[in-house]
């Protein structure tokens, strides 16, 4: 079941027309915490997995987990990844899939990895009439040792279409316009154009919710690639205008009512990624293979973007090796 997105008390291209050909689609997925089956999309819920493909494992030789005494790296032992999404493309409109593809699973490493210290996400394209077809399996093997805070709990997912316009992706001069045209509007209506144009929480599509710079990856065929995802530390909850309207109670204006009680426990799957930052995770459409890049940032305003700088091509971040066959290298991921 899907949510409803609030109304807002203005529409953003009532009050910001330029940026209305910047609008691009996007699918909020709204976790909560329940128990979610192999067969529906879920956030850190079981995978529909076949029983005779190898788990994922991270073999980095520089992971580590920050809570360690005296902190350092994990190792030389394998970590197996630990489910992160599972997505189905019927249930979510927005999905970027290969063709001939029905399902997309992304997986980490529940450890940090350097330069940007956050976890490493790993893709898998499936066809789920493969997997179907022959036994599942049943147990994953878990991670010998993991950071409690990059480990999701099983949520169920609402996917919920909405609209976004880019924040801190505006150019140069339409940024400035649009950021003293905001302050206006904020003293007035009590939302800036940043709080109505872009989520900042987990979906799919849409715009990266930007806490830093923008730091897009550039494929190596000379393509920046798409926003596939966003997985977030942070989910809308009190005061946070994208909290959907099944989840307030009271009365007044529907993007200022409070989150029921009964319903703040279970929002977002407990997640705490660095000062609640974000993964963002990018896909090249038109390369074979599929090749796709993350970006990780956080709020903390003295850190330096810990993604790659700008320009920087995705052939030049550093490698993490995986164990198993490589992401869209197999008969069950085709190429786009």
């Amino acid at each position: 079941m899907n949510r409803t997105v609030p109304l807002l008390p203005f529409h953003v291209t009532e009050y910001f027309p330029e940026v209305a050909d910047l609008a691009r689609p996007t699918t909020l997925l709204y976790p909560r915490a329940g128990r979610p089956s192999v067969h529906a999309s879920s956030m850190g819920g079981p995978l529909l997995w076949p029983a005779d493909e190898p788990w994922p494992h991270c073999r980095a030789p520089d992971h580590y987990r920050p809570l360690r005494q005296p902190v350092e790296t994990v190792g030389p032992e394998a970590v197996a990844l630990v489910p992160v999404l599972q997505l189905y493309a019927r249930e979510v409109p927005d999905l970027l899939v290969p063709t001939g593809s029905d399902l997309l699973q992304m997986l980490w490493c529940p450890l940090m990895h350097p330069p940007s210290h956050a976890p490493s996400p790993v893709l898998r394209w499936w066809r789920t009439s493969d997997i179907v077809m022959g036994p599942l399996l049943t147990q994953p093997p878990p991670p010998w040792e993991y950071d409690e805070q990059c480990v999701p709990r099983p949520c169920v997912v609402h996917p919920t279409r909405a609209t976004e316009y880019p924040g801190w992706d505006l150019p140069g001069e339409l940024g400035q316009v649009v950021r003293r045209h905001s302050a206006e509007i904020e003293e007035t209506l009590g939302l800036s154009y940043w709080d109505a144009a872009v989520a900042t929480q987990t979906k799919v599509g849409g715009y990266p919710g930007w806490t830093q710079p923008p730091d897009w990856p550039v494929c190596g065929c000379g393509r920046r690639m798409e926003h596939l995802l966003t997985v977030h530390s942070r989910e809308p909850a009190m005061g946070d205008p994208w909290l959907p309207e099944e989840d307030r109670v009271g009365s007044g204006p529907m993007w200022r009512r409070p989150v029921a009680p009964d319903v703040e426990p279970r929002i977002g799957p407990g997640l705490s990624l660095g000062d609640m930052g974000g993964v963002y995770v990018f896909v090249c459409t038109v390369c074979p293979g599929s090749p796709y890049e993350h970006r990780y940032d956080c709020a903390l305003e003295d850190l330096q973007h810990v993604a790659a700088p700008p320009g920087r091509r995705a052939e030049d971040r550093p490698f993490v090796p995986v164990t198993g066959p490589a992401p869209g290298s197999g008969q069950r991921s085709p190429h786009w």
